[in-house]
């Protein structure tokens, strides 16, 4: 079988838009480390990628299980379970997985000014064993899930500050202590209606529908969003629709019309629009970037 970039089952990705990079590397609390994608691939035979001139970001692998290869400027490196490895922007690079026992891979790729905080353990194999590593992916998730809320300031900033948290638990291996857990419930209005949004991604809703939910009279409902997110609902709303068609685009064979209407747009030319609004580029032009974005 040919080697391929992705297309794994269960596989997840994030790609965050060019303009929120611009907003990222800009920000105060975002500057100094910020995610560009990020993702999970589980059991990813025959997965491979190569960069004659490396990436322009750097890339975090973490092998959750399985083995692998990375091949640094000439220098092979063999990844196993619960190591970790990153490789600098800018320098040549494959990687690919065992074939009679692929890996399954966090991965991450990230940029920003604190290069002090991953330089020194760049290029080279970290062992994470004593570590406590389900405590490092649960902090993984954090940072994928508030991403795959939206890309509102807030999740931004605090998804760089657990990014920077991430990278200095790989950095300080001794001095990492098990992270409490936060308590799942919802209590705030504004998460709960962002779930709300997320599990009816594939209808459409109205505002009216979503301060019904939460309790609050649309004007009152819509003003607080508002406040807290510096978007209206609606808005937000459409974002997580893209970000929902942005992995369709990514994973699926499903065509473009297919996924509009998959998620509430009968009208094709209606989604691309929206989809360019918020990308700054086509449904078409976006598969065809980020088929393989690892």
């Amino acid at each position: 079988m040919d080697q391929i970039a992705d297309g794994f089952k269960g596989e997840r990705a994030i790609v965050v838009p060019y303009s929120v990079r611009i907003f990222q590397s800009e920000n105060e609390l975002t500057k100094n480390a910020f995610i560009t994608h990020m993702g999970y691939y589980p059991n990813a035979k025959y997965h491979f990628r190569k960069r004659s001139k490396g990436a322009l970001e750097n890339i975090l692998i973490y092998c959750e299980s399985g083995k692998g290869f990375i091949t640094l400027e000439n220098e092979q490196f063999s990844l196993t379970k619960d190591q970790a490895f990153i490789i600098p922007a800018h320098k040549a690079h494959s990687y690919e997985a065992e074939i009679s026992k692929p890996w399954s891979i966090y991965w991450l790729h990230f940029k920003g000014t604190a290069n002090s905080l991953h330089a020194a353990v760049s290029g080279k194999i970290l062992n994470l064993n004593d570590s406590r590593s389900s405590d490092r992916l649960n902090l993984f998730e954090e940072i994928y899930q508030n991403l795959e809320m939206g890309f509102n300031p807030d999740n931004l900033e605090y998804s760089s500050i657990c990014l920077q948290h991430f990278l200095a638990s790989i950095k300080y291996t001794g001095q990492f202590l098990k992270i409490k857990t936060a308590d799942t419930e919802v209590l705030d209005v504004i998460p709960m209606s962002i779930i709300f949004m997320k599990n009816n991604l594939t209808n459409k809703i109205t505002l009216h529908d979503i301060a019904q939910y939460t309790g609050y009279s649309s004007s009152y409902f819509g003003a607080l969003f508002l406040e807290k997110t510096s978007f209206t609902p609606i808005e937000y709303y459409n974002q997580l629709k893209i970000q929902k068609s942005c992995s369709l685009l990514q994973f699926s064979n499903l065509k473009i019309k297919e996924i509009a209407y998959e998620l509430g747009y009968y009208d094709p030319f209606h989604f691309s629009k929206s989809f360019r609004l918020v990308m700054e580029i086509s449904p078409r032009e976006y598969r065809l970037r980020y088929k393989a974005p690892v």
